[in-house]
């Protein structure tokens, strides 16, 4: 079964500006699936539209697993003062809230034993971690990752990318990124361009490509 498609999407802006244009694509399987583009060319709209925070002005988005979205800071998306209390604001109302299924979320991201840690003491990397916790509990089997990395020091960004790469499969990940030698670590990445989805090649292809166009290895997007 195919995690997500995407037919036909449009989107403008409420200044009649052009966010997204008749934008196509599918992603064939589990796996971390890569989004590169300029500013502007409507990757974070994208996500923003396939998690249900905006509404398309056509076109079709379908997905047989729950979404959930990553923010570039999760200063922005983590609401409560502990690590248990974040996870348990998420848990979906059909599971029992318990210590063994807080502790076992805090374990599978690399966080085991802090559930009583404070959010303010956490680094940047371990934010992430939480937010990508946070998202798997509440059942998601889609994850969308909106340049997770970009706040972070080179130890942290490793240490989230690989997270993901070892969680998917069975997850499926569509995670957005500007720095190039990311996409060495994808299943597939595509272009994004003017709202227009390009079609996907490996990783270290479009990586080639975009420095053969001028890109420093951490540019893209920028």
């Amino acid at each position: 079964m195919i995690p997500l498609a995407v037919e036909r999407l449009r989107y403008r802006w409420p200044n009649g500006s052009s966010a997204l244009e008749r934008c196509s694509f599918s992603i064939p399987g589990p796996g971390l699936w890569m989004l590169v583009g300029g500013n502007g060319s409507g990757k974070s709209t994208l996500l923003r539209l396939i998690a249900g925070l905006l509404k398309a002005e056509s076109g079709l988005i379908q997905s047989p697993g729950r979404p959930a979205l990553v923010f570039q800071n999760p200063d922005h998306q983590l609401l409560l003062p502990s690590c248990g209390s974040e996870l348990a604001f998420h848990l979906p109302e059909e599971t029992a809230l318990s210590t063994a299924v807080i502790d076992q979320a805090l374990k599978q991201v690399g966080l085991e034993g802090m559930a009583d840690r404070p959010i303010h003491s956490l680094s940047g990397g371990q934010k992430q971690r939480l937010a990508i916790a946070s998202g798997l509990l509440s059942g998601a089997q889609l994850l969308l990752l909106d340049e997770p990395t970009a706040l972070l020091d080179p130890e942290s960004q490793q240490s989230v990318l690989q997270l993901i790469r070892q969680l998917s499969p069975p997850l499926t990940a569509l995670w957005v990124t500007h720095r190039l030698e990311e996409l060495e670590q994808c299943d597939g990445a595509l272009q994004l361009e003017c709202g227009v989805a390009g079609p996907w090649q490996s990783g270290a292809e479009l990586r080639r490509k975009l420095e053969r166009q001028g890109l420093p290895g951490s540019a893209a997007g920028r």
